[in-house]
């Protein structure tokens, strides 16, 4: 203990910002690789140069030599320049750890993994594990997004749907029924009234809309709105078991290849904390790592959360039993993504016909109290 905390003291933790989604599946168009932070490396990107690191140092070759090959396969200037100054920078006497992480393109997790990796002897592992974990989690990201995609869709397809109803088709019948004197059915009614806000009032809401999307954007990094949004999240039925999944595999996939490369177990800790931008998990991870700074084991600090269910607490301790935590945390992460792929592909299969009976329910309210006064109309002329 008093190593890890000589080796906490000595390496302060440098903040990076977590990186923003980027890959779908589904069309030619969202399968590229999207980036909403300029000044971050996509994961796609960092997949394929720890990948050719990995491939070209198993080969036996030098660091330099294979950042020149690096170097050479980069189609953009950006890309490049990147990479070329990683390059200038190792052959200057500096490490590749220290090369990377002066970029500011990538993680404090990963610079301290491919620091303990080169200390250890072990580069060449710690480059296939971050292979592998920005490998996972592309795949995941592109999981998520193809679920949510069809669903997100269909909604935006319901908004047009209904608002072009409610501005132009509604109106029309309104125009014919005034040429009769016959009372409406109160559907009919309801839905004429509905139509008459909606078009006096369309202005103020998107007004209103734009507004709270300004707002929800300016607090967003709150920690009052982020654990509001983050508990709402998590409660939500179908999805917050969804949500809640995503990030413990995410917890068990870096804390394994950061105890794997022989990353202390504090320093692991706070890494996760700062790579899990997920609020009720930033707040047990600060608790844990201070409860283990201060002598508790892992498993006991663990089990005060419901984030990490009983089965993970019981695995963690009998991986600190036998010292095996790394392997226990990669099973672990193995085990969780497979239910995480069957409960997504649950969730989309679930959704796609939910979502088509609404659109299609909502359409045909609409069209039935539109029709309904003329079939009593001509119901009343015979």
């Amino acid at each position: 203990m008093a190593i890890a905390i000589q080796e906490l003291k000595k390496r302060p933790v440098k903040h990076n910002k977590p990186e923003k989604g980027k890959n779908n599946d589904l069309l030619s168009f969202l399968n590229r690789d999207i980036s909403l932070s300029g000044n971050k490396l996509s994961d796609r990107k960092k997949e394929a140069f720890y990948s050719e690191m990995n491939i070209l140092l198993s080969s036996g070759i030098d660091i330099r030599s294979a950042l020149d090959i690096v170097v050479e396969e980069q189609k953009t200037e950006k890309e490049k320049k990147l990479y070329q100054s990683i390059r200038e920078n190792v052959i200057g006497g500096k490490s590749l750890s220290e090369s990377v992480f002066e970029t500011g393109k990538f993680s404090a997790y990963e610079y301290h993994s491919l620091r303990i990796g080169e200390e250890s002897g072990r580069i060449r592992e710690v480059l296939c594990g971050l292979n592998v974990y920005f490998s996972k989690r592309i795949k995941q990201k592109r999981q998520v997004v193809s679920a949510m995609t069809y669903p997100i869709l269909v909604m935006i397809t319901a908004v047009i749907a209904v608002f072009f109803m409610m501005n132009f088709i509604v109106p029309m019948f309104v125009d014919v029924f005034k040429r009769f004197n016959g009372e409406m059915p109160a559907i009919t009614q309801s839905i004429i009234s509905i139509s008459s806000y909606f078009r006096a009032y369309t202005l103020l809401l998107v007004l209103f809309l734009l507004s709270l999307g300004v707002f929800v954007f300016s607090i967003r990094k709150k920690n009052f709105f982020r654990a509001w949004y983050s508990t709402m999240l998590i409660k939500m039925p179908l999805f917050g078991d969804i949500v809640q999944k995503v990030y413990l595999v995410r917890f068990c996939e870096t804390m394994s290849l950061l105890l794997g490369a022989r990353t202390p177990m504090l320093r692991s800790i706070q890494l996760v904390r700062q790579m899990i931008s997920f609020y009720p998990y930033e707040i047990a991870l600060d608790k844990v790592g201070n409860d283990v700074l201060h002598g508790k084991l892992l498993h006991q600090s663990m089990q005060q959360f419901s984030l990490f269910n009983s089965r993970l607490v019981s695995l963690v301790k009998v991986a600190e039993e036998v010292n095996q935590l790394d392997a226990i945390f990669s099973k672990l992460s193995a085990q969780l993504n497979e239910e995480l792929e069957h409960k997504i592909g649950l969730l989309s299969s679930l959704l796609e016909p939910v979502m088509i009976m609404f659109v299609g329910g909502l359409v045909a309210v609409i069209l039935i109290s539109m029709y309904m006064p003329l079939f009593q109309l001509s119901t009343s002329i015979y």
